[in-house]
């Protein structure tokens, strides 16, 4: 009897430590927010992202398999803003009741059409006359916002383990603070009449406001939105008459309209940003990585024609 009971106290100590063991699970909606919940959380959690990286999330559509992800999740976290239309529709499918984090949320959103792209033609998407602009991460004062609201996510689910949610999104935000200054610098350091720029799609408006910087695009908010012959000569004109230095990729959106363009206008295509996607290995697979990437490829391609890799 005495064997008996200290094998079912065993049994019973090592069921509750394998419980206690079991990692919180996390899903985002999109690789950067992914990134940013695990500098956040450390290794302690399984995190997957349903939007893969090098992936638009303007095209996704989620399968079941990721509905039953969902399902079985502590925490889910996801931009708003707008950004991902499917997402009601999965958490009702997958019937999610776990926490919430509404990564943008405290965020002042710009809109559509509160930073024209000074060439004047309606893009014809509905994301983009007066509705706002989801790309808030791509202000790295923005992204902080984004760090606090997923630290404070964190600690909902798993208040067991707040400190360490604290300690790190402490160190993550003074991590941040130190890229935003060094952006500031790197394009403050260009003539601001150099600082024009030409991308697939009007994602960087928030980047612009910050740090003063013209994005032009033949393309609105969504990648879906696609340019007229019109609009296209717009813009080849705007190029002209800014006499922009170079073109600019984007990672995660069809490169044909660049390309057109760097026909068009004889200019070079200065290298690929990362907007909505991290990229699936190399520097740009973290957010840090990724918007120093950026301003180091903005400042080299604005500051010379010479065709960067």
């Amino acid at each position: 009897m005495h064997k008996f009971s200290a094998l079912a106290l065993f049994l019973v100590l090592s069921l509750n430590v394998a419980q206690a063991a079991e990692p919180l699970r996390v899903v985002t909606s999109f690789s950067i927010l992914a990134d940013m919940a695990r500098q956040v959380s450390g290794e302690q959690i399984e995190i997957t992202s349903l939007v893969a990286p090098d992936s638009d999330i303007h095209a996704f559509s989620p399968s079941p398999t990721q509905a039953r992800t969902l399902s079985q999740a502590d925490v889910l976290i996801f931009n708003g803003l707008q950004l991902e239309g499917w997402l009601t529709r999965l958490i009702e499918a997958s019937d999610y009741d776990g926490v919430r984090v509404t990564a943008s949320e405290g965020i002042s959103a710009r809109t559509g059409d509160a930073h024209e792209d000074d060439h004047g033609h309606d893009h014809g998407d509905s994301h983009d006359q007066g509705e706002a602009d989801p790309h808030a991460w791509l202000d790295v004062n923005s992204a902080q916002q984004y760090v606090v609201n997923i630290r404070d996510g964190l600690i909902e689910a798993d208040p067991d383990n707040a400190e360490r949610y604290r300690d790190n999104a402490k160190r993550y935000l003074d991590e941040l603070k130190t890229l935003d200054q060094d952006i500031r610098a790197s394009m403050a350091a260009i003539p601001e009449a150099q600082r024009v720029v030409v991308t697939s799609h009007l994602a960087f408006g928030y980047y612009g406001d910050a740090y003063e910087v013209r994005f032009l695009s033949p393309a609105g908010l969504s990648t879906a939105s696609a340019p007229s012959a019109a609009e296209m000569a717009r813009l080849i004109d705007v190029i002209r008459d800014n006499q922009v230095p170079a073109l600019f990729l984007e990672n995660n959106t069809n490169p044909g309209i660049i390309h057109q363009l760097a026909e068009e206008t004889g200019l070079p295509i200065a290298g690929t940003l990362y907007s909505g996607a991290l990229a699936s290995e190399g520097e740009a697979s973290t957010y840090v990585g990724m918007m120093r990437h950026n301003a180091t490829l903005l400042h080299e391609g604005l500051s010379s024609t010479k065709t960067q890799d």
